[in-house]
């Protein structure tokens, strides 16, 4: 091999490949809606970082809805698509995560409709002393190994969250799942403010009793 020829080309390729690492790194550093006005002026790694990033998470959402992976690929796909066709629609008055988050949730509730015929549940905007409060998992001690109780407790978790109702099983992901705040909740499900925090009590109420119940078979 003629080394003065490789040399050659390495000297002309690498300048171009430290300033295209350069570009990714500033594209890194940037926020999710500086990320959204780069690819709405046409630049397409701005797109594949935002979807590097939110992939994995929406994929756990989605899944809450469907309960099937393959199901959940198409829904991420159709997410991110509509994303794409939609970029200039997006206006950076709203967080990307609750513009992106209303995306796969009506989505999600429209396959979830398609797969089951729901029970229409009448929710009062009401909870305890109206406040929100913390619903504390209960204590795995059964199991002497940590990493196999987490792996029984995400598994109880997700057939418990299959039990509730939609509408508090929506919320309580969003909410202790996705880490959303209020706000964004509001947002991307429409509701008021107060029937969220309601929704999200009465989610983790049923929850937690739900649980209960299965670590009390354990624990028997």
């Amino acid at each position: 091999m003629d080394t003065t020829v490789e040399t050659r080309r390495y000297v002309k390729t690498a300048p171009h490949t430290r300033a295209r690492q350069a570009r990714r790194d500033t594209l890194d550093a940037m926020t999710d809606e500086d990320l959204m006005r780069q690819f709405q002026a046409g630049t397409v790694e701005a797109f594949n970082l935002l979807v590097d990033r939110y992939s994995e998470r929406l994929s756990h959402y989605l899944y809450r809805f469907t309960k099937d992976r393959r199901r959940v690929e198409d829904l991420l796909q159709e997410t991110f698509l509509r994303v794409y066709r939609n970029r200039h629609s997006y206006r950076p008055v709203a967080k990307f995560s609750t513009w992106l988050y209303t995306i796969a949730g009506n989505l999600a509730r429209s396959e979830y409709r398609k797969l089951k015929r729901r029970q229409t549940y009448s929710i009062q905007s009401q909870s305890r002393d109206g406040e929100e409060y913390e619903m504390p998992l209960p204590d795995e001690t059964f199991s002497p190994d940590k990493e196999a109780e987490r792996a029984i407790q995400d598994r109880h978790i997700q057939a418990a969250l299959k039990q509730i109702p939609e509408e508090f099983r929506e919320v309580v992901v969003l909410r202790d799942v996705q880490n959303l705040a209020y706000e964004e909740i509001a947002e991307i499900t429409g509701l008021p403010m107060g029937t969220v925090k309601s929704r999200i009590n009465r989610g983790r109420t049923k929850l937690q009793g739900l649980l209960d119940e299965v670590y009390s078979v354990h624990l028997n």
